[in-house]
């Protein structure tokens, strides 16, 4: 695409010269860039993209996009701001792909990839063609994308919406993260539904304050950019969008709202309900335990149902799926006892998954995580008392250290878990932790492996190691099994 094109489509300030530049690619990484890519330049938390301007030059980027004029020999396009401009640069150069599809973008601090995955089944019971964005990867037209960031950087994210045009998708359901809405990354991006699961303590290493933090996702739904919003009115945040949006309907269980359920029972292999859908009744089966999944699955079957797809359908789709990765899943069993693996790693989603499990428990509910390094401190105290709290022992570990030292981390949590019991034990390696609990584990009692959920690696100092909960589990068990075979 010629660069005197790409701007006056963004409406850039200036173009100095290269109007009939050929412009190959966009990268705003100077590491990446590939020869023809225009480069942009914009100022991060930590660095400044224009003193990396050189070096992309010199690695073929043809021309600059700039927030101030560089002495370099290239053609350069002055924006008001690299950031937003990096976004709509993408839009056109990909040929705006984000009009040719409908598009879903869920935001909440837990439960946006349940939701994703179950509103993804219904459509697929539907048979309509559907794409899918989020923490797990990129999934569409028999096409997996393994996953970098909840949601991808415009770039990326605009090559995914062409190439989804392309294979005729139809509609995109995406997680929309804070960070992505304060970056404005899916800012111009026409959304028709906007799912609002909750607002509980996360990030505040970034945000430092929960009232930033709300106002990053509140910008999802505000002005014209959210067609209709879904909303959970059994959080407080999710009342408030109401006076934020355009159009609005709710979803609840404790509070009056478009739709909510009754006669809810749950057992270790899922859960089913009745399900008020504006009106309408019909009976949810889910393979997903706990009522935090009662609220995921709500919020796709409102979403579905306002799309025009028939409450039979929207059950169907949802007792199809079996289940989404590391999220409250089994892994194993050893001498009678359950053990699950999940991603929950705030404290109000460890709060969830225990006491999800607590009913079915007939022994004890262990429970083992740890918190990652160089993330949000002040809830690790929180997520230790929350555990000690809804577990009868915990077991403290590492998770992602990144550059913290992991034993520091576990010394944050202890702090939390003191305040409620004395049942613990600190096991740093994480693959040792798990076979400590694994060791402890009777007749009856039920293992919660939490913090990383499906991921397939764990951070140390930058590099990242081949890891699974999963692996670890298996291998402890097989092990276990031909240890007593003998």
């Amino acid at each position: 695409m010629l660069l005197g094109k790409l701007s006056e489509e963004i409406g850039a300030k200036e173009l100095t010269g290269g109007k009939e530049t050929d412009v190959c690619g966009i990268s705003a990484d100077s590491k990446h860039v590939m020869a023809g890519d225009l480069f942009v330049c914009f100022r991060g938390e930590e660095n400044d993209g224009h003193d990396f301007a050189a070096e992309a030059v010199a690695s073929g980027a043809v021309a600059l996009a700039v927030e101030r004029k560089l002495d370099l020999d290239v053609p350069q396009m002055v924006v008001q701001d690299g950031r937003k401009a990096m976004a709509e640069l993408a839009a056109a150069f990909y040929g705006h792909p984000e009009k040719k599809l409908k598009i879903v973008g869920i935001t909440g601090t837990n439960g946006k990839t349940t939701t994703a995955h179950m509103l993804a089944a219904i459509f697929k019971a539907a048979g309509i063609s559907c794409g899918n964005i989020g923490t797990l990867g990129v999934f569409y037209a028999n096409k997996e994308v393994a996953p970098e960031l909840t949601t991808p950087d415009p770039v990326f994210l605009y090559k995914i919406f062409a190439d989804m045009a392309a294979c005729g998708i139809e509609w995109v359901v995406m997680e929309v993260s804070a960070h992505a809405l304060y970056y404005g990354k899916v800012d111009g991006i026409h959304f028709a539904y906007c799912i609002f699961t909750n607002l509980t303590e996360d990030h505040l290493d970034f945000f430092k304050t929960m009232e930033r933090y709300g106002a990053a996702k509140r910008k999802l739904f505000e002005g014209e950019g959210c067609g209709c919003a879904i909303l959970n009115f059994d959080d407080e945040e999710g009342r408030a969008l109401a006076s934020v949006a355009r159009r609005s309907v709710s979803y609840a269980l404790e509070n009056p709202s478009d739709v909510f359920a009754v006669d809810i029972a749950e057992g270790f292999d899922g859960c089913r309900y009745i399900i008020n859908l504006f009106d309408e009744l019909y009976e949810i089966r889910l393979h997903m335990t706990g009522r935090h999944n009662v609220y995921n699955s709500m919020a796709a079957a409102e979403c579905a149902k306002l799309i025009g797809i028939p409450v039979s359908v929207i059950a169907e789709g949802l007792a199809s799926l079996e289940k989404v990765s590391g999220r409250l899943e089994r892994a194993g069993t050893y001498r009678g006892a359950d053990i699950f693996v999940d991603f929950a790693h705030t404290p109000d989603g460890l709060e969830k998954s225990l006491r999800a499990l607590r009913p079915h428990c007939r022994g004890r509910l262990i429970c083992l995580f740890g918190c990652g390094g160089n993330r949000d401190a002040q809830k690790r105290p929180l997520m230790g008392e929350v555990a000690a709290k809804y577990a009868d022992f915990v077991v403290l570990t590492s998770d992602n250290p990144r550059y913290e030292d992991p034993f520091d981390i576990v010394l944050q949590i202890e702090k939390g878990v003191k305040t409620q019991t004395n049942e613990y034990v600190i096991v740093v390696d994480r693959e040792s932790a798990i076979e400590y609990a694994v060791d402890k584990l009777c007749e009856g009692d039920v293992l919660l492996v939490a913090g990383k959920g499906g991921e397939n690696y764990q951070e140390i100092m930058g590099v990242k190691h081949i890891y699974s909960d999963f692996s670890a589990i298996r291998s402890i068990l097989k092990y276990k099994a031909a240890e007593r075979d003998g």
